[in-house]
């Protein structure tokens, strides 16, 4: 049988976290509907299919629309963005990275290839946007990068089959989710110092006046009967904005930075309303 696995290399991706997180899942049950506002990497989306527990009614969304025409690409149209991959693969150099960074191609499938292959070649598997909207990471250093794991892209679209992708801000989630539905949102996290934030994963970034917005967003759910959960820095902002929920700390490893010396585990929070 095969394993659903995320496509993407995600910085702050929840791979390390999922023991906890679906350890909350089982926790809260059964769940009618599924949905993911940030959904990144899809970790816990890809996982949550493989235990069988989202079978069908997920919806998944971002406000980086380029993200989601990756996850509309591999849905629909996945043996085209595979050719294409092998095409990048085959002329792969700092060349050919630089010319697809800057390149704005017109179709679905060659614009979710050109954002997998950057994703898979470029430094640390960042994600980050200038202000005018253009992907500005650096090519990585990698000596063979995986550009194209064709059963992992195939077995990708299969588990999204039963998903529904849109591009938008969370706050979209107010009017898609019910009560006995699972909204899980993973958010840039709060910053733990002034040189510590990675929010420019779209042009707008992501500021403390969002992340209140999102914890006025959790609440709003949780009062109307939805189940909410949450992953966010362990920061004396988010105790005080989660105060009334449950709060579990935990650790995870941090390792975005670029020299060895400065990364290690640090205090994250895990919010349920349940």
């Amino acid at each position: 049988m095969a394993v659903f696995r995320p496509f993407l290399k995600w910085a702050g991706g929840k791979r390390q976290l999922l023991p906890v997180l679906v350890g909350h899942v089982l926790r809260l049950g059964t769940f009618r509907a599924y949905h993911e506002p940030f959904v990144g990497g899809g970790a816990l989306f890809f996982e949550l299919r493989n235990l069988g527990l989202v079978a069908d009614g997920a919806r998944l969304s971002d406000v980086n629309g380029r993200l989601i025409e990756a996850y509309q690409g591999v849905a629909d149209q996945v043996e085209p963005v595979i050719a294409l991959l092998r095409e990048h693969a085959s002329r792969h150099s700092r060349d050919h990275y630089y010319a697809v960074r800057g390149a704005n191609p017109a179709s679905l499938a060659e614009r979710a290839a050109r954002l997998i292959y950057l994703n898979r070649t470029c430094f640390n598997g960042l994600y980050r946007e200038n202000r005018q909207g253009g992907f500005n990471v650096p090519m990585g250093r990698y000596t063979n990068p995986t550009i194209c794991d064709e059963p992992g892209l195939r077995t990708a679209s299969d588990a999204l089959r039963v998903a529904r992708l849109s591009a938008g801000s969370f706050v979209g989630v107010l009017d898609q989710a019910r009560a006995g539905d699972l909204v899980y949102f993973d958010p840039p996290y709060v910053p733990l110092s002034r040189t510590a934030s990675f929010t420019a994963y779209a042009r707008e970034g992501f500021s403390m006046a969002d992340q209140e917005r999102l914890a006025e967003v959790f609440g709003v759910l949780a009062d109307r009967g939805v189940h909410v959960m949450l992953s966010n820095s362990r920061t004396d902002a988010v105790l005080s904005m989660y105060a009334r929920f449950r709060i579990d700390v935990v650790q995870a490893a941090r390792s975005v930075n670029s020299r060895a010396d400065r990364r290690g585990c640090v205090d994250e929070v895990v919010v349920t309303s349940f």
